[in-house]
């Protein structure tokens, strides 16, 4: 067979090749494009009864003109003989490490010594980002799932550790539990990341997804999961029946589905994020799936219900809706409460597709301002740096007609002027 000279590829046409295959640049180079769009550049290397294949890297981030050289430079010494696969893996830098770095971070009191483990430093990092958990809950979780899944890593010193060994820490539960496994993947890039910055490590990061692991480790097929929702039409008896409940964890559930919030915002919820007057609820970005702070309009219907709650002195620490014995309500309150009404088909975050539901099929509101009444993120993040406006008013207007027809179309209307009802065409209307 006749050896094939020069390159087929050209720089300016890499970027549009999607097919999947592998796509010949000669010389053993391939540009590989997996089924899922996932892209590669990989050297064949043939000789001595071997065939083995190199990585390298993305071309998002290697150019056709690095892939080349990188790729020569291999050949050069597979043909000597030498391993260039291992070769790059030895030659991986590993700094000296410094006998007194500063770990980044608000506190940045903390100081580490040279020849740090890597749950040494993960130990400090948790410390150090304490504010930038959403709850204690999630500070202890991370703990919990780098001591378990990551043990394998927890006694190495962190400048050494590779691709490989965070590979062989992954793929126990990469298959089993994926949503785990993606977690503490992403948990241990963040230390590793971190150690970078300290001067405890050098070079890429082993447990970045992008163009790394992501080529390695097998596809996870997410599922879509729903959350079970009770149909909207059944939601006014359900609530008439939830109404004539006594318990604190029944009003908490009233208040959720007045609000159509999600159970964690209600549940940590203060009597300092009330503001009675301007009938508004400010829940802190901590307590927020999307990390931003969010206000809800209040019904009278809503205002009521807490100023019936409201002790005669409460602090603003104090949780609106507490448990028995002190503290705030269980996150499965709500959810024991279905079970004893006998309504074990549906979730507590079911009642957000509930009120979606409803709004979408009874309604003419627009979608953005139902979707921001969701806390859910609307338009790309450039509309959202433009949009300033929080829509409070086209919200409170969405949230009164909600609570009217959850109310049987005459409880929780306005007390400010006739009630309200939302008619066949989905306007709103004044009542008769």
């Amino acid at each position: 067979m006749a050896r094939r000279f020069g390159n087929k590829l050209v720089a300016k046409q890499v970027a549009a090749i999607t097919k999947p295959g592998k796509h010949s640049d000669g010389n053993g180079l391939y540009l590989l494009v997996k089924p899922n769009g996932n892209r590669s550049w990989v050297l064949i290397l043939i000789g001595g009864g071997q065939r083995r294949e190199m990585g390298l890297g993305s071309p998002d981030s290697v150019s056709l003109a690095t892939a080349r050289k990188l790729a020569g430079e291999a050949k050069a010494a597979f043909v000597e003989g030498r391993d260039p696969i291992a070769e790059r893996v030895e030659a991986r830098p590993k700094p000296s490490e410094p006998d007194n770095v500063i770990l980044p971070g608000p506190k940045r009191r903390t100081r580490l010594q040279g020849g740090v483990t890597f749950w040494g430093f993960a130990e400090k990092l948790i410390d150090e980002i304490e504010g930038g958990f959403r709850n204690d809950k999630h500070r202890k979780q991370w703990r919990a799932t780098l001591k378990t899944h990551a043990a394998k890593l927890c006694d190495m010193e962190i400048s050494t550790i590779a691709t490989e060994d965070v590979v062989a820490a992954l793929q126990p539960i990469w298959s089993r539990v994926p949503e785990t496994a993606r977690r503490v993947r992403g948990r241990i890039e963040r230390v590793l990341d971190a150690a970078r910055v300290a001067g405890h490590r050098a070079g890429e990061n082993p447990a970045r997804w992008k163009g790394h692991l992501e080529l390695m480790m097998p596809k996870h097929r997410k599922p879509t999961e729903h959350h079970a929702a009770m149909p909207y039409v059944q939601v006014p008896d359900f609530f008439s029946k939830l109404k004539r409940r006594e318990a604190i964890a029944a009003r908490a559930l009233e208040f959720t589905i007045l609000t159509a919030a999600r159970t964690g915002e209600v549940i940590g919820m203060t009597w300092g994020e009330v503001d009675f007057e301007a009938r508004l609820w400010t829940i802190p970005a901590l307590r927020m799936k999307t990390e931003a702070e969010h206000t809800v309009p209040l019904t009278d219907h809503a205002v009521a219900l807490l100023n019936a709650l409201k002790p005669k002195n409460a602090g603003v620490h104090q949780p609106v809706f507490p448990a028995q014995r002190g503290g705030k309500l269980s996150n499965m309150a709500m959810s024991m409460l279905l079970r004893r009404m006998g309504v074990d088909s549906v979730t507590v975050h079911g009642f957000r597709s509930s009120f979606r539901d409803w709004a979408g099929e009874e309604t003419n509101f627009e979608r953005e301002t139902v979707e921001m009444a969701l806390a859910h993120m609307v338009g790309s993040k450039a509309e959202r740096a433009y949009r300033r406006g929080r829509a409070l008013a086209k919200r409170r207007t969405v949230m009164e007609a909600w609570d009217i027809y959850c109310s049987g179309g005459t409880e929780g209307a306005t007390t400010r002027g006739p009630a309200k009802a939302v008619n066949g065409d989905g306007d709103i209307a004044e009542a008769v």
